[in-house]
C-alpha cells in the first residue's frame, strides 16, 4: 500500500521523505489555511521535495471554475494531481481533466455509489473519508472494502485513498480491506514505527549487548 503524508508542512515532508517510505502528498484548503503561505508557493515546493503524487485542491464549486483551477495546478509540475470535491460539477470537471490528461483526486467520499461514478468519470483517485465515516457511527472500513469490491468487478483503474486516518491501526486495517493508498498526518506516519514491545525488546538486547564489552568496529 502506497503511504502518501496530509500535510503542507515542507520542513517535515523533507525529514519523512528522507526514509525512502513516502510515496506522495495530499493537501486541502484547511491545510493551506494553516501553513498561512501563498497556495502555489507551498504546492511547488512539495512537488520539488517528492517525486510521487501531490494532490491540490481546487476552491472553485462550479465546473468551469474548477478546470481553470485545476489547469492552473497541474501547470505546477508534472506530479500534481487536481484534487475536486465529489460533486455533480466536480465529476463533469473530472470527466474533462481525464480527456485532458491531467490525474485527479476526487474528495469526500462516503458512499460505494459515489465512489463508483468518480470512478465512471475517470477520476484516478478516490478519497474515502473514513475517521469522518466512524465519527457519524459508521464503520469506515467497511466503505472500502465495498468500494475495493466494485471496482474489482468492474476493472476501474481508480486507486482507493483511504483518508482521514486517524491512528496506525486504521492504516492497518485500510491495507487489509484493500485499499491501494492511505494519506496520514505525520504524528500517524511517525507512529508506524512504534510499539511497546519493540522498544522493550531493544532496551534488553542493548543492556545484554553492554555486558559483553565487545565493539562490531
Amino acid at each position: 500500500m502506497q503511504l502518501f503524508l496530509d500535510t503542507t508542512d515542507v520542513a517535515v515532508l523533507r525529514d519523512l521523505a528522507m526514509t525512502g517510505l513516502v510515496d506522495g502528498v495530499t493537501t486541502n484548503p484547511t491545510l493551506i489555511a494553516k501553513s498561512g503561505r501563498p497556495m502555489l508557493q507551498v504546492i511547488a515546493e512539495i512537488c520539488d521535495a517528492v517525486e510521487g503524487p501531490v494532490s491540490a485542491e481546487v476552491a472553485a464549486m462550479d465546473t468551469v471554475g474548477m478546470l481553470d483551477e485545476g489547469r492552473k495546478l497541474a501547470g505546477i509540475a508534472p506530479n500534481v494531481v487536481v484534487k475536486v470535491p465529489l460533486t455533480r460539477d466536480g465529476l463533469i470537471a473530472v470527466r474533462e481533466f481525464a480527456h485532458e490528461g491531467i490525474a485527479t483526486n476526487v474528495t469526500l467520499c462516503f458512499s460505494a455509489s459515489q465512489a463508483l461514478l468518480a470512478a465512471k468519470a475517470g477520476a484516478s483517485y478516490i478519497s474515502p473519508f473514513i475517521g469522518r465515516l466512524d465519527d457519524h457511527g459508521a464503520d469506515g472500513m467497511d466503505l472500502i472494502m465495498e468500494i475495493r469490491a466494485i471496482y474489482d468487478n468492474y476493472d476501474f483503474d481508480t486507486e482507493i485513498l483511504a483518508a482521514s486516518i486517524r491512528s496506525p491501526a486504521h492504516v492497518a486495517a485500510a491495507a487489509l480491506a484493500g485499499s491501494d493508498c492511505a494519506t496520514i498526518p505525520p504524528d500517524v506516519f511517525n507512529a508506524l514505527f512504534k510499539h511497546p514491545l519493540t522498544e522493550r525488546g531493544l532496551d534488553q538486547f542493548m543492556s545484554d549487548w553492554a555486558k559483553t564489552g565487545q565493539s562490531i568496529l
